[in-house]
């Protein structure tokens, strides 16, 4: 830096972390300022609340807004530094005796004004060097922006993944010891059945989680090289403008191919095995169901409530839909205490969906309600790309196809249970452990359509 440059006026443009200039300067909630990626790194790893780096004071804040006042002030600095070193005798021009005052992006080279219009460079591509380092920089800076959003995106995308590795191979145990329940209810001779049922499970299973870890390791090394990237570009913007201006080379260009394939969470889904006669069974308890309907957006935040939970504060950067579509609620005219029932709803053409039994008006009297643990659902909930299905009664994530058309709902009181079926597959989505149903219920039914 300039030494000559009154040094308290230099010492409020420097960050105390890189101990340069500040670069896209921003000031938190204490009143220091520190450069935007300096701080960003910084705090990656730092745990919530993170602290100032100069005070120590704890800071909750995330958004950053640049300070444009520190920024102008940083360019006026450089620019004098740029002046002081183009006075130099060795940047006066042998030929011309002028300074040199221009930058050639073709050589790389400082020129002045002659030698830039002269026949060697005059076809080259040139501009005043203060005016070319700042646009370079404020490229620099923007790309960086862009690689910053990435490696959070990947984190999220990478803390998604390990959570869903570590939950799968315990769904499918819970899965495969569900579907033997389920076989034992039915004839002996479909014993060959369970068994290749259960045998495609294990299969499925194993290929998943090997895709889960495969996806793991990838997100782990992308996020290694945007780091590495991110750190390359800032070392580059802290450069003093003629150094950097030539030393620019590729590094735009390679800044853009790392964000190229950027890899994506696995989703993970087992395939809805049919087993014999499970709807064929059930239809023995068929009954017809007939439901009130009623406009539900403003006192019921059912899916508000899910994707909440979905996107957890631990689960920093997901998102909370707040755009909420006309929802419609239903609840049985029929309410149930004792004996066995079951009842199929069509969902095809529902977007965000769910349906199960509740305690009578639970739901009405209550706006806030998926954690309550008297209501019992099966929900369908669009995420990105994807339908994700979850049950209530606890918040649980299923990993398994979602059903089109219609799905059965089956409720017994003797053993104080109820199961969610596709019925297209022939096949059990869920079913809830006995005991878990101790209480009258009415069936209900929320979806996007009518």
């Amino acid at each position: 830096m300039d030494s000559d440059f009154p040094q308290a006026f230099q010492k409020e443009l420097t960050c105390v972390i890189c101990l340069n200039y500040l670069v896209d300067p921003v000031t938190i909630g204490c009143g220091h300022s520190f450069c935007r990626p300096c701080l960003c790194l910084s705090w990656e790893e730092a745990q919530s609340p993170a602290n100032c780096p100069t005070c120590r004071e704890p800071s909750h804040q995330k958004d950053f807004k640049t300070n444009i006042f520190l920024k102008n002030l940083v360019m006026i600095a450089r620019k004098a530094s740029v002046w002081q070193f183009l006075s130099s005798e060795t940047q006066v021009c042998g030929t011309h005796r002028e300074t040199k005052k221009m930058f050639c992006a073709t050589d790389k080279s400082l020129l002045c004004s002659l030698c830039s219009n002269s026949q060697e460079h005059g076809a080259h591509k040139h501009c005043p060097i203060e005016g070319a380092a700042e646009e370079h920089r404020e490229k620099l800076l923007k790309q960086m922006r862009i690689i910053w959003e990435k490696i959070q995106e990947n984190q999220r995308n990478l803390s998604e993944e390990v959570e869903t590795s570590i939950l799968w191979s315990a769904y499918a145990l819970l899965r495969a010891q569900m579907i033997r329940v389920e076989y034992m209810k039915l004839h002996p001779v479909i014993h060959e059945e369970e068994k290749q049922h259960l045998e495609r499970l294990c299969k499925e299973h194993q290929e998943i989680f090997s895709q889960l870890q495969r996806s793991c390791i990838n997100m782990h090394q992308k996020k290694q090289h945007l780091k590495e990237m991110y750190r390359e570009l800032m070392e580059m913007c802290h450069k003093p403008d003629v150094e950097l201006l030539q030393d620019l080379g590729d590094i735009m260009a390679r800044s853009e191919s790392v964000l190229l394939h950027m890899p994506q969470p696995v989703n993970p889904e087992l395939t809805a095995g049919p087993i014999t006669g499970l709807v064929h069974r059930l239809n023995r308890f068929r009954v017809e169901i007939s439901f009130n309907y009623e406009v539900s957006n403003h006192n019921i935040s059912l899916f508000e409530d899910v994707r909440s939970w979905m996107f957890r504060p631990e689960r920093e950067g997901g998102s909370v839909n707040s755009d909420r579509p006309d929802y419609f609620a239903a609840w049985g005219a029929q309410g149930f205490s004792s004996g066995k029932h079951y009842w199929e709803l069509d969902v095809d053409d529902s977007w965000d969906w769910a349906l199960g039994v509740c305690k009578d008006s639970q739901i009405r009297n209550n706006g806030t309600m998926i954690t309550s643990v008297d209501i019992f659902l099966l929900l369908c909930v669009k995420v990105n790309h994807h339908f994700r299905l979850l049950t209530s009664s606890p918040m649980l994530a299923h990993y398994v196809e979602k059903p089109l058309g219609r799905v059965g709902v089956f409720l017994d009181f003797e053993s104080g249970n109820l199961s969610f079926l596709n019925v297209a597959k022939n096949s059990l989505i869920w079913r809830y452990p006995a005991g878990s149903l101790n209480f009258p219920v009415r069936p209900f039914f929320y979806t996007g359509h009518r």
